[in-house]
């Protein structure tokens, strides 16, 4: 696993513009960085990356039939009560699901450690799955990358190959609502590009707003034209679904959701401890254990997150030496998990400045199918860190 600089095509923010990735740029600081790219070995990619990414896919698959039949579970995992049973029934049913990202730490030596799982709304998709594809294409037509490159990228394919069966077989209702909140571009961008993967696969589609769901007075959620929505992809988290006003309406309305409610099991950071009390000492994960079980302490170095937070936000880190770090955020109050620290790579730039890579490791329709990476200047991983790409190289 190598770092290496490059010099950007001269007109990617324009290519980026042109192909909906209006949010290449954030708050004026770059979030898609192709200046460098991490280079890594085919053994690497399948023995570290690939392989370890299905067997905790598995791992945490296997979790959520326990959970769903146990109420203990349900409350260590500080699920609402009122909607167990929908969860359940969903579980029951095994509704579909699409996709999902976990975020491991890899150095290219050592075996990769699961940070957590984001099962329920991840982000970083469009440019893990399309942009960083166009990149590795064009390199090497341009003689930019060597002509056997190739990247750990079948995330698009499995995509499309996904919503075309799930239509064919009947196991959706079409046609298929996407939804995300207005204001997000990121959120809008990354509906959008699923949107034209579904309908690459001959699946009817509708776009709205999250803000714009309405409720009919015979319980059926609506988009703004009035029609039921009886399919809906929403890019919007369960756990905040289930603290809104219409939010006790979900288990009557009949609608279809992906990813389906039995995710808010597997968006959960409680499943990090319930995985390793289940599989303690597993190469791929990391010691973990509920803030108030105050029987199985942490030694020296921990990170403390909380059950529902996203984008990095709400973290305190505690290295072994006594160092303290924490990322801020609106997920300030509620139960915590506390894992094991296991430190992210350090890869200095030309300039001397660190840079910290996290890989997001994606699994579509319960196959393992890509990766994009995530660097930061600092060791926790937020919203603002940039995407850069990958490729896989000749050893």
């Amino acid at each position: 696993m190598k770092r290496i600089a490059a010099t950007p095509r001269p007109d990617w923010r324009e290519q980026a513009q042109s192909l909906g990735f209006h949010f290449h740029t954030i708050d004026g600081a770059p979030y898609w960085d192709e200046s460098a790219y991490y280079a890594f070995s085919l053994r690497q990619i399948e023995d570290d990356i690939e392989q370890p990414t299905q067997d905790l896919h598995d791992l945490a698959m296997g979790l959520v039939d326990e959970v769903v039949g146990s109420e203990e579970l349900l409350q260590r995992l500080a699920i609402p009560p009122q909607y167990w049973d929908w969860i359940a029934q969903s579980w029951q049913r095994r509704e579909p699901h699409l996709y999902g990202r976990m975020d491991l730490a890899y150095d290219g030596r050592g075996p990769a450690k699961l940070y957590e799982l984001n099962y329920d709304t991840p982000t970083s998709l469009y440019e893990a799955a399309y942009f960083q594809w166009l990149w590795l294409e064009q390199g090497i037509a341009a003689g930019t990358l060597g002509a056997g490159a190739d990247q750990y990228n079948r995330i698009q394919e499995l995509l499309i190959e996904t919503f075309g069966s799930l239509a064919r077989d009947k196991r959706i209702v079409t046609p298929v609502h996407f939804a995300a909140v207005e204001g997000s571009a990121e959120d809008q961008g990354t509906v959008r590009y699923l949107r034209d993967c579904a309908e690459q696969a001959g699946v009817d589609t509708l776009e709205l707003s999250i803000e714009g769901i309405g409720l009919s007075a015979e319980g059926w959620f609506t988009d703004a034209d009035d029609r039921v929505i009886r399919t809906l992809f929403k890019l919007y988290p369960l756990e905040w679904m289930f603290a809104e006003e219409y939010g006790a309406k979900l288990a009557g309305s009949q609608v279809q959701l992906i990813e389906p409610a039995w995710k808010a099991i597997l968006s959960n950071k409680g499943v990090l401890p319930l995985l390793w009390e289940r599989h303690r000492g597993h190469p791929n994960l990391l010691e973990a254990h509920f803030e108030d079980d105050a029987a199985a302490p942490l030694p020296a170095g921990w990170v403390r997150k909380p059950l529902f937070s996203r984008e990095g936000a709400n973290i305190e880190l505690v290295i072994a030496d006594g160092q303290r770090l924490s990322s801020d955020g609106p997920y300030r109050d509620g139960p915590t998990v506390r894992q094991a620290h296991h430190a992210l790579p350090r890869f200095d730039g030309a300039d001397g400045a660190p840079n910290y890579p996290l890989i997001g490791s994606w699994v579509v329709a319960d196959v393992a199918a890509g990766m994009g990476l995530r660097e930061d200047a600092g060791p926790i991983t937020q919203d603002s860190s940039r995407f850069l790409p990958h490729a896989i190289v000749e050893d």
